[in-house]
């Protein structure tokens, strides 16, 4: 698995809000995609209610998993490909080590796969002698930054184009220009030597289809088509759980995928792939291989409160809506699934202890499901995840996250629920507070263990006398 490093959620958010170069490209994004993304729903012939369908879609397919995985598996290897089941990340990346061995593969190219980047793919093969490139402009981008992707479909949203410019001249040694078009067509004169020159191409999976055997890539840039035709081996990383029953369902889900995901209609590339090319075909593999992982998903799917996350598609419609990713960026999170769908997966991935701060870092104002083209409860399973934390979970390993604000909660349920107790602490909090140092007739600070209230804003103080005090003396 790629490293994890969301116990640096906190600084790292702090230090994103502090980068105002990245300010502005998460507020252009999410100006640009929210809102057109909400018309492009309202723009079906459905309606956006076929957001509902598509829910029922995913949901249904989870809950014959089985069966959808081992019909599409069955089909696939009938069509000549390979499939093989990966209990985890190590034992995906062995395999694909193993088969380009086999070959002797020595250069892969590789399609956009956030999977890969959830197991740590190219360190792997790297670490094994094989120079992997990645071909999505985003992706090469942060690859020759050395830095992950910030955002499931704008990997790069965090790069200037200024920064680009360098880090080309840097990198490929060409004249520095800030200009897009010079840029990509620098980076495509790379990556067309690497096409013609690879003997592996990798991709991830959009989704499956169990009915006609095959799994569906879908780029706006050509660069998964030809990482999966040119290459003598094609290599594919689905997560278990992207495979749907017919391909009527797989329309649907595409339809509403490029909604969510850019506000189009339909991505640029599309392309549908079962199995190595046949004996009339002359583009294509000489040998196709499906690796379908788990990696945490059954324990996932085994709990009927959190089986909703794995109905995600995977299009970054949360990011684009979240007012959190919106400040904070992708880094912050330490792990390759950002925005409100990371804070729930990422914890039930690694650890919900390890990653508490994700899941307690966002707003729960629910623009995440207005926009998720699947209608991916999110907000519920945020809460949940924090009444874990709160009060532990035996069959997820969660230790009480605060005890001391658990017995903090418990004791104001109390006090609330007496009126008289409750005046009494009132009183006594208005006595208190005089030794808070205050501006403005505002407290500045409030003391150890309440100082988060006051961390980035003044407060109003206690009043002499509460309201349903004064409104009793008036009515006496």
């Amino acid at each position: 698995m790629t490293q994890i490093n969301t116990q640096f959620y906190k600084k790292q958010a702090q230090k994103a809000i502090c980068n105002t170069v990245l300010q502005q490209a998460l507020l252009d994004l999410q100006n640009r995609l929210g809102p057109a993304t909400k018309a492009a729903y309202n723009s079906l012939a459905e309606g956006p209610a076929l957001r509902k369908t598509a829910h029922d879609i995913r949901m249904h397919a989870l809950e014959n998993l089985d069966i959808l995985l081992e019909t599409l598996a069955q089909k696939i290897r009938q069509q000549g490909g390979h499939v093989f089941f990966a209990k985890d990340g190590e034992t995906a990346t062995n395999y694909c080590l193993e088969v380009a061995r086999n070959l002797n593969v020595k250069m892969a190219v590789k399609g956009k796969s956030m999977v890969t980047e959830e197991i740590g793919l190219n360190t792997a093969l790297m670490r094994n002698g094989i120079e992997v490139n990645e071909t999505d402009l985003g992706e090469y981008i942060i690859q020759l930054a050395k830095e992950g992707p910030s955002h499931i479909i704008a990997p790069a949203i965090h790069k200037t184009r200024k920064q680009i410019g360098k880090l080309f001249s840097e990198k490929l040694g060409i004249p520095y220009t800030d200009d897009p078009p010079t840029l990509t067509k620098a980076a495509r004169r790379v990556l067309r030597e690497k096409f013609l020159r690879a003997d592996m191409g990798i991709s991830g999976c959009n989704l499956a289809c169990a009915e006609t055997g095959h799994i569906t890539t879908v780029s706006n840039e050509g660069n998964i088509r030809m990482s999966s035709t040119m290459p003598k081996v094609h290599m594919v990383f689905m997560g278990m759980e992207r495979v749907v029953a017919k391909l009527q369902d797989h329309d649907i889900l595409f339809r509403l995928l490029a909604r969510g995901a850019s506000a189009q209609n339909m991505a640029g590339y599309v392309s549908y792939i079962g199995g190595p090319r046949s004996a009339d075909q002359l583009d294509g593999p000489d040998e196709f291989h499906l690796v379908i992982l788990d990696n945490g998903r059954n324990k996932i799917l085994a709990d009927k409160e959190f089986r909703e996350v794995l109905t995600c598609i995977r299009c970054a419609a949360c990011l684009n809506v979240c007012p959190v990713y919106g400040k904070i960026g992708g880094h912050a999170y330490g792990f390759p699934y950002s925005g409100p769908i990371g804070a729930v997966l990422t914890p039930l991935m690694v650890g919900i202890n390890k990653a508490h701060d994700l899941c307690q870092g966002e707003t729960l104002c629910g623009a995440c499901r207005k926009a998720c083209p699947v209608d991916n409860d999110l907000p519920r399973m945020l809460l949940l995840l924090r009444a874990k934390l709160a009060d532990g979970d035996k069959d997820w390993e969660v230790e009480r996250n605060n005890p001391a604000e658990k017995i903090m909660f418990m004791a104001w349920s109390v006090l609330i629920r007496n009126r008289k107790l409750f005046d009494m602490f009132l009183r006594a909090g208005y006595w208190i507070q005089k030794v808070f140092p205050r501006e403005n007739g505002l407290l500045k600070k409030l003391p150890l263990g309440l100082n988060g209230w006051t961390a980035s804003r003044d407060i109003k103080p206690i009043a002499p006398h509460s309201f349903i005090l004064l409104w009793k003396k008036k009515h006496r």
